[in-house]
């Protein structure tokens, strides 16, 4: 466990303010369940995940730039954000402050417009929540800490494709036991693990779900996400477990969509990691929003004694 991350800045993001909002509650909720504490951000923008890098990258940049500058004001050498887009982005301005002149140049420059220092590459550390649990807290410490082992329930682990590609913009990932895998991550299958959930063999764990194609071509979105959801189905999981608030959400909608329109049904339960792994402390369900999701998944919860 590393001590310097029991304290650190939040940066929730855009999602998590919204459709996001379940994942939020059960990030905090695990986070003070561990005695842990997360400050947000003072006067966070948007990254830029969506619509800004196809219009301006360096914009995009300068975007998730500024967060880290915000981070860098407060005292904080890392922040923690739970979004992959928001995680994939701010990991991606470092990338790009660190290698090209260009960026660095637009950096300086909209910073200086708009009145705040600019940042420095280097600065301050990106942790995505499942690192930064990983790092924080450990599996031994989760195992300890179980109240309602999750034994019984298999879990398909869908981390989505922005949590480890492109590698370039990952540098602490494959470098041997203990760190995170590109080809196959496994934080997340650690930690339900380590609070009792028995992790099935899932090969879509790094798939698209077309998420960013929701709105523009929602028919190729819904037949992604049904092919995810199918394979998790098929490897005899009960609940896809997710850690990016754009991937549940779309799994969600999408599972509805599959049924109404192409006569797809699929009956797996979609969570959050941090769901699961607040049951498993003891939390209720109402503390970590399953009634706040979108699919319904309170049943499940109770006929599994984690309620």
């Amino acid at each position: 466990m590393e001590k310097d991350l029991k304290k650190v800045a939040y940066y929730p993001g855009c999602a998590l303010e919204g459709t996001g909002y379940a994942y939020n509650k059960s990030t905090k909720a695990v986070a003070k369940e561990l005695g842990l504490d997360l400050v947000e951000v003072e006067n966070w923008n948007c990254c830029g995940a969506m619509e800004v890098k196809n219009i301006d990258p360096e914009i995009e940049t300068y975007l998730s730039a500024r967060v880290l500058s915000q981070t860098e004001k407060m005292g904080f050498d890392k922040v923690m954000a739970p979004c992959n887009g928001c995680y994939h982005n701010l990991k991606k301005a470092e990338h790009d402050l660190t290698h090209d002149a260009h960026s660095v140049e637009v950096n300086d420059r909209l910073s200086k417009k708009a009145g705040h220092k600019t940042y420095e590459a280097g600065k301050v550390e990106t942790l995505h929540a499942l690192d930064w649990l990983m790092r924080a807290v450990g599996e031994e410490e989760i195992s300890r800490r179980v109240r309602k082992s999750l034994s019984g329930i298999k879990v398909a682990n869908y981390y989505g494709c922005m949590y480890t590609r492109p590698r370039r913009i990952f540098p602490e990932k494959d470098k041997g036991p203990g760190t995170e895998s590109t080809a196959n991550p496994h934080f997340m299958d650690d930690l339900l693990a380590a609070a009792g959930a028995e992790n099935v063999a899932f090969p879509l764990k790094t798939a698209c779900c077309g998420g960013a194609h929701t709105l523009s071509d929602s028919d190729t979105s819904t037949k992604l996400c049904l092919n995810i959801l199918t394979a998790a189905e098929a490897s005899g999981a009960d609940v896809i477990a997710t850690e990016c608030p754009t991937c549940h959400t779309g799994l969600e909608m999408h599972q509805i969509r599959a049924e109404k329109v192409m006569g797809r049904k699929t009956k797996v339960k979609i969570m959050h990691f941090t769901q699961l792994l607040g049951l498993a402390l003891g939390l209720s369900s109402r503390k970590v929003g399953v009634n706040d999701n979108f699919s319904d998944s309170r049943g499940f919860v109770k006929e599994r004694g984690l309620g």
